[in-house]
């Protein structure tokens, strides 16, 4: 969720960007006894022992808030997102500080696995022992020779397409590169920023209506016609590279593509000229706690992911999830 810019005590219109996600839905991919059977990127026992280790890892570093335990296990986009996440702790209400240092498991998992020589990754769907309802999409890459969560979805909603899966539980990776329609998977993020940016005046003609795009583009009307600190303030938003730019797609049961994809972007508050000599931006305790100041510009940057379906039809962002990362 962007932050609140006010001029001095009057609050104003930040961007809405944390939205409702979906999780990618599969079957358990297979161990299988024939020696000549292809193999799986990692055994379906050896996902099972690094999503517990992954879980309960995460479960000691949340509790301390201990941001050098938490990077063992997790790395990439997430890590950069909850790490920010530590840092914000101190901002938020005692009820959901408690809620979010409670230990938690990931139950009814299924792992989905693509064969070996065609990825370095794999994908884990679960529901959380403190969300029975939604499903999880865990995204583990091997980082420095590790194991590592880097993406998590959740689902709240529409259900993506099943991943295909060949005879032996295996699913199949895509290039990220590889265009599917108009829009390789690789190419999603920079559309979905073109609605912040300019309202999909560019790159973004490319995707498909949905409740993330509307979002994103109400986002720009918004801000390019209100600005900010009640019109005070101009508010602009900037694409950004991703802390880490990898992208993960698989193909899906139906023929498209799934693509799990990293997002960020940078939001600027600048105060007119008319007011600078009689006014300041005055941050919020969000954007204090990361770092900004009082003055005539505050800038926020907000790393991200997301979840998008392809065919050669379409070009679908399902859900996207933003956090706050940093101020000035």
């Amino acid at each position: 969720m962007s932050p609140h810019i006010r001029l001095i005590r009057l609050a104003t219109l930040g961007a809405t960007t944390a939205l409702a996600l979906t999780a990618c839905g599969g079957q358990a991919a297979s161990d299988s006894g024939s020696d000549d059977a292809p193999q799986g990127v990692v055994s379906k026992a050896a996902a099972k022992k690094i999503t517990d280790r992954y879980e309960e890892v995460n479960n000691k570093a949340n509790a301390a808030q201990d941001e050098k335990l938490l990077g063992t296990v997790e790395a990439g986009q997430v890590y950069a997102m909850d790490k920010a996440t530590y840092t914000l702790f101190e901002t938020w209400p005692e009820k959901e500080k408690k809620a979010y240092a409670k230990p938690f498991s990931y139950r009814d998992r299924e792992y989905v696995i693509p064969r070996k020589g065609t990825a370095t990754w794999f994908a884990v769907r679960a529901k959380s022992s403190e969300n029975s309802e939604n499903s999880v999409l865990l995204v583990f890459d091997k980082v420095g020779g590790t194991y590592k969560m880097v993406l998590s979805l959740w689902a709240d909603g529409e259900e993506p397409p099943k991943p295909a899966l060949d005879r032996h539980g295996l699913a199949e990776a895509v290039d990220p590169g590889t265009k599917v329609g108009k829009l390789a998977p690789a190419d999603i993020g920079a559309a979905y920023a073109d609605f912040l940016e300019t309202g999909g005046k560019k790159n973004g003609k490319a995707l498909t209506s949905t409740e993330p795009v509307e979002n994103a583009k109400e986002t720009y009307r918004r801000s390019s016609t209100e600005g900010a600190a009640d019109g005070k303030a101009t508010e602009k938003f900037f694409a950004k590279p991703p802390a880490d730019p990898s992208v993960y797609a698989l193909r899906t049961a139906d023929g498209g593509v799934l693509a799990l994809f990293p997002a960020a972007h940078k939001q600027e508050s600048l105060l007119k000229e008319s007011y600078r000599s009689i006014a300041a931006l005055v941050p919020n305790d969000e954007q204090s706690a990361l770092g900004a100041t009082r003055g005539a510009l505050i800038t926020d940057v907000f790393e991200g992911q997301g979840l998008a379906e392809l065919t050669p039809k379409s070009a679908r962002i399902t859900a996207v999830d933003f956090q706050h990362v940093d101020a000035r």
